[in-house]
């Protein structure tokens, strides 16, 4: 008996290293690129030019072999096996969209896990929201590409992924300034079949851009990632960070500090008319030089996006054909 124990543990082992070692081959053979971490340290000049860094890890300036410019995600001290990583990976490799961040490798390789990605000239939204590089027609552009790219994820893809972190610096941006979703994590994976367990260990995003619900206890479905989508939204139409401090008024005319939402809000509703309101939030970079109309239906959208209710919330579909419905008849920039 404890021969045949012997043998069908080795035969369990032996197998379990045959799916990682044809599950990295198939991710090889489909021309994702599994590099050593050796090739990457040297890519990387050992890791010395930072272009980023988060919660999961630090992104570097990388110069491959073929001399394609890269950026190398190291992700901190991985706590899952290569097994289950190239698995998530290869679910991400398949991620095909023009407003998505594309994936050209990763290396697995004793404790080591790191993501290949293309290199985007601009950086990040974060990087560039307060300078006069982005104006008004780029800034709804943005907008536009953004909510495609998660629209994608949510809806289109053959995995629903849920990004949980949306906000400036998770949106890059390329050599025209069109906008791609990045680092949207290995763990909010979901299968089709499994939508409905939203169960999640911790709390995930950032301050500022994250969902109710969040803290709350309530289950996590792709609501949070419109909610976050909505707080960025008025990040592009006032220039104005959710972190910072905002006077509103209370009816007998008391400040208090509250939040961007909640300024934007009462701007609106206390406000003669559309363009005054307009005009006492919008972006002084931009004051002056953008369409009232497309503004308008920004704020519209921004604040049904950070609805307390995530039932009143829009899914991200929706939120792609409220904007490009009012795009002017001439002009498609978003198209």
């Amino acid at each position: 008996m404890a021969c045949i124990l012997l043998v069908w543990f080795f035969l369990f082992i032996a197998n379990k290293d045959t799916k990682v070692v044809d599950l990295g081959y198939l991710l090889a053979a489909r021309g994702f690129k599994k590099f050593t971490f050796d090739e990457l340290k040297e890519a990387t000049k050992g890791f010395t030019e930072e272009i980023g860094r988060g919660a999961g890890g630090i992104v570097y300036r990388a110069l491959l072999f073929d001399n394609r410019v890269a950026a190398v995600k190291r992700l901190n001290e991985a706590k899952q096996g290569e097994a289950e990583f190239l698995t998530e990976v290869q679910t991400i490799e398949k991620l095909n969209h023009m407003y998505l961040i594309e994936m050209w490798g990763y290396c697995a390789e004793g404790k080591h896990r790191l993501l290949v990605y293309e290199y985007m000239e601009h950086g990040s939204l974060a990087d560039n929201l307060h300078s006069n590089s982005i104006s008004w027609d780029k800034r709804f552009e943005i907008a536009v590409g953004t909510a495609k790219g998660l629209s994608y994820l949510h809806d289109e893809c053959l995995e629903w992924v849920l990004h949980c972190d949306i906000k400036p610096q998770n949106i890059l941006l390329d050599s025209n300034y069109q906008p791609k979703v990045a680092d949207f994590g290995l763990s909010k994976l979901r299968s089709r079949g499994g939508r409905n367990d939203s169960s999640f260990s911790k709390i995930r995003g950032t301050r500022g851009y994250m969902a109710p619900e969040w803290v709350y206890n309530l289950p996590i479905t792709s609501k949070v990632d419109v909610y976050s989508y909505g707080i960025v939204l008025l990040e592009l139409v006032t220039g104005k960070s959710p972190a910072g401090a905002f006077q509103t008024y209370e009816n007998e005319g008391v400040k208090e500090h509250g939040t961007l939402t909640t300024w934007v809000r009462e701007k609106k509703n206390i406000a003669a008319s559309n363009e005054a309101w307009i005009k006492e939030i919008v972006d002084p970079m931009i004051a002056g030089n953008y369409d009232i109309n497309k503004m308008k239906i920004m704020v519209q959208v921004a604040l049904q996006c950070v609805e307390e209710d995530r039932a009143a919330r829009p899914s991200m579909s929706e939120v792609v054909e409220m904007l490009l419905s009012f795009e002017d008849d001439d002009q498609s920039p978003c198209a």
